[in-house]
């Protein structure tokens, strides 16, 4: 008899990782998938430049505001409910918004982005509880599955847009994707029973984590690394091109960034979460970005590759950053209130890189400032992770 039980739960544990990783892989398609044929939407919809400008920043302010009531919802539906519900608006989103004109794209982009503000916050929550012996691992697994389809969503979706016949089949494909998510996770939550109550019982009052230091400099160093990377994800592409590389070659390049973190998330940060602090690797990961942030700066055209090569592994910081989330909380409802804290001002924060990075731009002619302002945003990265790595609690 316990021999059984323990096989269940063992079978458990392991289809609601296959659920995680699988969950992951959908909350990134859905956002650089439109980036990849936003020219060809907005010429199909005869849309305006403001309407493409405002369809790019709903994700982030979404994710910040959308996310900041992920806590609360899962004290009361609790945490498995609400991922299924995040899951079930984001396979809803995907199918909406390719049904009508400009404004139907951007409603249904809202709702996606809803769906995915509230997992990115709840799904550190579910490898905290389920995984407490192996957060290391699934936090590795969940966010090599993040930049993962980050990825595919930029390089599959042009493929398939041609192969089937426009940009609306292209962009409506990723919801069979998120839909076989949410069948797995609608199995794979009833083996965590515990899962439905995680989160939503007041463990220490409900105590709020704004006056809270260290809170705040988790907080830093995940809106600072999310800025360095919309920044760099933004804005590269056309220094490289200015630089005279190829707009295919610069494509290929800044693509290449993103896939570097799959590698350091699976094998660095299982490493990382087994020390006893993690600030020492945060430190090697910055300087890998401060050297390709001051080269794309100095000579973008001399060593492009390498450049990319350096941001790509400085910018793979993201893993450590959820993963220290998840280390410097105590209980499940401490991470969901830390993770929405972080994600919900740290995208604020993030929001507003490329648009000063771009005014910069245009005041002084030259990339000079702009990357001056964005040696400092690694540089302030570095600092806080740094002291965020620090094994401490809130």
């Amino acid at each position: 008899m316990k021999q059984r039980a323990a096989g269940r739960a063992l079978t458990g544990a392991g289809l609601l990782g296959v659920a995680v990783v699988l969950a992951a892989l959908n909350l990134r398609p859905a956002v650089t998938s439109v980036g990849s044929v936003l020219d060809e939407v907005r010429n199909s919809l005869g849309a305006s430049s403001t309407w493409s400008g405002a369809l790019t920043t709903v994700p982030g302010l979404c994710f910040a505001v959308a996310g900041s009531t992920a806590p609360w919802i899962a004290r009361r539906i609790g945490v498995a409910t609400t991922v299924t519900v995040s899951l079930a608006l984001l396979t809803g989103g995907l199918l909406v918004r390719v049904l009508d004109g400009p404004f139907v794209v951007l409603g249904g982009t809202l709702v996606t982005t809803a769906g995915i503000a509230l997992a990115n916050v709840l799904i550190p929550v579910v490898v905290k509880d389920a995984f407490a012996t192996r957060i290391g691992l699934m936090s590795g697994f969940y966010t090599g599955a993040l930049q993962t389809g980050g990825a595919l969503g930029s390089a599959v979706t042009p493929p398939v847009d041609l192969a089937l016949g426009g940009w609306r089949q292209g962009l409506a494909g990723w919801a069979v994707l998120s839909g076989v998510a949410l069948l797995l996770w609608l199995v794979a939550a009833r083996t965590k029973p515990a899962l439905a109550v995680s989160a939503g019982r007041p463990h220490s009052g409900g105590r709020s984590l704004l006056g809270n230091r260290l809170a705040w400099t988790v907080t830093l160093f995940f809106g600072l690394q999310a800025c360095l990377a919309y920044i760099v994800m933004g804005w590269l592409p056309e220094v490289f091109v200015e630089a005279g590389v190829s707009r295919g070659g610069a494509g290929l390049l800044v693509g290449l960034i993103s896939l570097l973190g799959l590698p350091v998330s699976l094998f660095l940060v299982p490493l990382a979460a087994r020390s006893r602090g993690q600030s020492w690797w945060v430190a090697a990961l910055g300087v890998f970005g401060l050297v390709g942030t001051a080269g794309a700066m100095v000579a973008p055209g001399a060593q492009p590759l390498l450049w990319s090569i350096c941001l790509g592994i400085g910018m793979s910081v993201f893993s450590l950053a959820i993963t220290i989330i998840t280390l410097r909380a105590r209980t499940g409802e401490e991470t969901a209130r830390l993770s929405a804290m972080a994600q919900g001002f740290g995208y604020l924060l993030a929001a507003l890189g490329p648009f000063l990075f771009g005014l910069l731009r245009e005041e002084t002619g030259g990339w000079t400032v702009p990357f001056a302002m964005l040696l400092a945003v690694c540089a302030g990265q570095t600092f806080f992770g740094f002291l965020a790595g620090r094994p401490r609690f809130v």
